[in-house]
Order: C-alpha cells, then structure tokens, then sequence
C-alpha cells in the first residue's frame, strides 16, 4: 500500500487512526477475525452484539442468501443473522484481548438487552471489559425473541428508556443503532439523544424480502421450507443509507456524530457517506463479497482524494455535501438544458431512441441509413434518461447542457 495521509479523526472524544470500522455483524464475531481485520487496516470494530446466555441464540440454517439481479452478483445480502451465539464471557475476554494487543484501535462494544437489569449488567461488562464505546443495538429487523432490535428502535419511549438506562451506569460514550425500518429516523434519533447518548450509527439492515423461489414459493434463505421477511444489505441500500445519514446530520435538533453504515465497498462509498455528515463508516456486506483486504483500496482512494483536493484531515470532509442537499422547490426551474450526443463514439444500439420514444419526451428519431439517433433540441426535455441507457460511459457519450433562455417542455402526455 502506497504511503498514506492522517486519516484520523476524533469522534465521541475518542481517537479512531482511520474512519474505516468492521459493523457489528459476523465479520466481527471472534477476536482473530477482528485481529485480522487490523492488521489489513481497518481502524475500529463494532463487536457482535453483545446479549446474556439465558437467551439460548440458535442461527437459522442457512441464514443468509445472496441477491443476484442480471450479471451483477450479490448486489444485496439477505440474512436472518441473530446476535452472538458465543458465551458472554468467551466475548468479554475478547474485547479485553483485542485492547490488550491493539491499543490503537477503537473497540465498540454492541450490545441488547431484554430487560432494564439486562441492559445495565451488560453495560458494566462491556465497559469493565475495555471497550471505548458502547452502540445499542435498537434495529436488528428480525430478531426471534420479543422486545428486541428494531422493535425497541420503532418504540420511541424504549428508546430513551433504554439509553438512559445505560448512561445511567457507564461513562464511556454511548451509540444508538438506528433502524431505517421507520417514516422519519431522527425521531427515534432525538429520543436516544434525550436518554443521553453521545452519538448516532446508522444504518442497520434494511427488512425486505429479496427473492421467492419459483419452484418450492419460499422465500430466501428457505429455512426447511419457510423465509420471513429480515435484513437486507449490500450495495443496494447505499442510497437509504445516505438519506438517512444526511436526515440526521441536517436535523439541528440533534447535532450528534454519525457513523455510517449500508452499501459501503469502496472510497467512493466511504466518501459519500462523509460528505452526507458521517465521521466514521461501519461495513458488513463488502467484507461478505471481497473479504478484509477491501479496507486497503478504500483508505488508499480517500488518502489519495484527500490530496486531490487538498483537505488536511477528515474532519473537513464530513457534511461538505450538506448545503447542497436541499428539498426539491429550492430548484431553479428557469434552468434548463438537453442532451448533447457524441455520436462519433456511438456504437447503434438504439437505446437511446427506444428509452426517448417508451419514457422519455419523444425528442429522438433514428436514422436507419447510418443507425445513428436524430436528436430535437427544441423536443428534449433535459431528463437524462437516455444517458444512464447507454453502454458507452467512459467518458459518458451523451452528456448534459444547460441551455440559456430554454423554456421547460410540457411532455405530450401528462402522467
């Protein structure tokens, strides 16, 4: 790996050597494993959550399955992975060896009670044990037991109930686990902060159903002939999670740190979600797909893009995209534009002409002789739909252009 720039930043009061975590998950069930994952790079971990062995944890099996749509493989996971089926003290002793031999790296300790007496006693263990932050888990979307995960994350009095519970007893810093499976995540987001926590991660999986199989009508993971609705990740919920980080990173009510967390593969994840207001990044399903080695192309992309750009430390990266994410009636509608064809490196597929003609504004008309498309300015609507159609992208072939004094075209059928 090439040499890199600081990339630490301090969140919470704590010292992370990078904004790049392991999430609580099974990439960061074991100390080896998380061991490893240091060694790669990564700069901190979400252990796997934390819970007493009076709630005997049996992992479905299987328990996960991956979503493939076209030539894109796994594009999503979908699992019905519960917390730690380890003893507590097997995890205790864990983390306690993981601060022992990694000093430099941030432990974050998951945990989730099912009662008061529950959070509170795992609370002390977990701090006792070395961990430097605690994340409540309030949104694991399919949790067998009553009263957990995301049930406790979509009951807004649990919600501050439980943190208080915790800030009550430790004095290390407290994360609330948002769930997404909500109309509007900062308001569990303000409950947590009410109860006293110091900060914010989301967010956690996405409950979905991904596939039903043709041939048997169970869903994925078929479990001995049943699936049920659960956890959704992967690159295809990048775009929840960046809304929902950017939600609560506008809401001023809040003003806490986020760590953020779905669809994170590359730098150009990781960045996203700092420009959206994250300071760290948590990641599961990337480390699924390409293992812990993907952690050394992300901290070399965003070492190299902080040169690029000449920013001196993360902390100025994050919510730089924020005054810039605005609700749509801030749009200047007196700016229009077109699409603008490169057709000299247009290959004849026709795309674009079918995208214009079936969902478009019926500005194309195609020229059979050179199988090249007719492009009418004065038709085009300026909705780009024909450049996210077309195979040649690098550099894009049709690209857009802001045209002075052009007046918004009326499509010929109204929706």
């Amino acid at each position: 790996m090439a040499k890199l720039l600081d990339l630490s930043i301090d969140f919470c009061d704590v010292k992370f050597p990078n904004p790049v975590l392991l999430s609580s998950s099974p990439v960061s069930n074991t100390a080896e494993m998380i061991g490893r994952a240091f060694e790669y790079g990564f700069g901190g971990v979400a252990y796997k959550t934390l819970g007493f062995d009076n709630i005997k944890i049996i992992h479905p099996s299987p328990r996960m399955a991956g979503y493939t749509y076209g030539s894109n493989n796994l594009i999503g996971l979908q699992n019905v992975e519960q917390i730690t089926d380890r003893p507590l003290q097997d995890n205790l002793m864990d983390i306690e060896y993981l601060k022992k031999h990694w000093s430099n790296h941030v432990v974050i300790a998951s945990i989730m009670g099912f009662s008061e007496e529950e959070w509170i006693e795992l609370a002390k263990m977990a701090a006792g044990s070395g961990a430097d932050i605690l994340e409540l888990n309030f949104s694991c979307p399919h949790m067998t037991v009553e009263g957990s995960g995301m049930k406790v994350g979509q009951s807004f009095g649990l919600i501050e109930k439980f943190t208080s519970t915790v800030r009550n007893v430790v004095d290390i810093p407290i994360l609330a686990k948002m769930t997404p499976n909500i109309t509007d995540i900062t308001e569990p987001a303000l409950s947590a902060k009410k109860g006293g926590a110091d900060g914010l991660t989301a967010i956690n999986t996405v409950r979905a159903l991904t596939e039903i199989g043709l041939d048997d009508n169970v869903p994925k993971p078929n479990v001995a002939g049943i699936g049920a609705m659960s956890g959704y990740s992967g690159p295809a919920i990048k775009p929840i999670g960046l809304r929902c980080v950017t939600e609560l990173a506008q809401c001023t009510d809040l003003n806490l740190p986020i760590a953020g967390c779905g669809g994170i593969e590359t730098w150009v994840d990781t960045t996203e979600y700092l420009l959206c207001g994250a300071s760290l990044v948590q990641i599961t399903t990337g480390v699924v797909h390409y293992g812990y080695r993907i952690v050394e192309d992300i901290l070399e992309g965003l070492s190299y893009y902080m040169e690029e750009k000449g920013f001196k430390s993360i902390s100025e990266i994050v919510g730089k995209a924020l005054p810039n994410i605005q609700p749509t009636d801030r749009f200047d509608l007196s700016r229009q534009g077109v699409g603008e064809y490169d057709l000299d490196r247009c290959v004849g597929c026709g795309q674009c002409y079918i995208v214009c003609q079936d969902a478009g504004g019926q500005c194309i008309d195609w020229d059979y002789d050179k199988r090249r498309p007719v492009h009418d300015e004065e038709k085009c609507l300026g909705c780009m739909i024909c450049s996210f159609i077309c195979p040649v992208s690098d550099p894009p072939l049709i690209s857009y252009r802001e045209v002075k004094n052009k007046k918004s075209v009326i499509p010929p059928v109204s929706e």
